[in-house]
């Protein structure tokens, strides 16, 4: 699927939703160049810039670095320079979600410097880790309830997606964040699996319009990110079965998918009640 091009995608999955204000600048025909990219980047005074400021430019792929400078995370940082490589949609979709969470890509690169920095390119630390994670496959779960996030936190999937199926559909928005996640999402499977934030909101984040909740969503993530106290293991992330989340997949209405506990896995504490049993 490298070299060939369409939107179509836009509207295969509600997985796309957070894509589609920025993507609906992309053209129907041809892939996406350089030129395009930057284009819709400053596009109705878009303010993608890194957390520097400066304003970020997609720019080719180079050779593979020499120098710490050089360095993919760096180079945004110090530069604002974020590589592309050509008919890439891993790429692309980096691109698309620096356009549509500027804020919390920008706080992303900058604790993958700080990080790096500080290591002067020794061992690559946890906090690391656990950025690229959300950073390449991450969910931003966002609900008004927080004994529904809790039905999250613990694994409790069918009686989340099921059993509160309304509630869910009322009460919480799941937005994809990562990338390489939306690259998958193009040809979606059983055991495709995102890393979630969760984060409570007042009921007012609900009845924002679409771009209004985007926006927000960004500042909520870049705030909980930015947290030194926070992302210094993967652990932290809260493993999620997108596939479950309702609307995202056609299989899910039924009861029954639900019942695959080799992709609804109860987790370590729910495994252990059952296996006491």
């Amino acid at each position: 699927m490298a070299d060939f091009w369409n939107t179509d995608w836009l509207n295969r999955s509600e997985m796309f939703v957070p894509l589609r204000p920025v993507a609906a600048g992309l053209p129907a025909i041809g892939w996406p160049d350089l030129d395009l990219l930057n284009a819709l980047a400053e596009d109705r005074g878009r303010r993608v810039v890194n957390a520097q400021g400066m304003r970020v430019r997609f720019v080719a792929q180079a050779p593979k670095p020499k120098s710490f400078e050089a360095a993919f995370e760096a180079r945004a940082y110090l530069r604002g320079e974020v590589q592309v490589r050509a008919f890439d949609w891993h790429d692309l979709f980096n691109a698309l979600v620096w356009m549509t969470f500027p804020t919390t890509k920008a706080v992303i690169n900058a604790r993958h410097y700080e990080s790096m920095a500080a290591a002067g390119g020794g061992n690559r630390p946890p906090q690391r880790d656990a950025l690229t994670l959300f950073d390449e496959d991450g969910v931003a779960v966002v609900s008004t309830d927080a004994e529904l996030l809790d039905l999250v936190r613990d694994f409790r999937w069918k009686e989340l997606f099921w059993h509160r199926r309304d509630e869910v559909e009322a009460r919480m928005r799941f937005r994809v964040f990562g990338h390489a996640l939306f690259s998958k999402a193009m040809q979606p499977f059983v055991g495709l699996t995102g890393k979630a934030v969760l984060l409570q909101v007042p009921g007012a984040f609900l009845e924002l319009a679409q771009a209004a909740q985007l926006a927000e969503l960004d500042r909520l993530l870049a705030m909980h990110i930015w947290d030194r106290e926070r992302f210094r293991h993967g652990r932290e992330l809260s493993p999620l079965p997108v596939l479950g989340v309702p609307g995202w997949w056609s299989g899910n209405e039924r009861e029954g998918f639900y019942d695959d506990t080799a992709y609804f896995r109860p987790g370590r504490r729910q495994a252990a009640v059952l296996s006491s049993r």
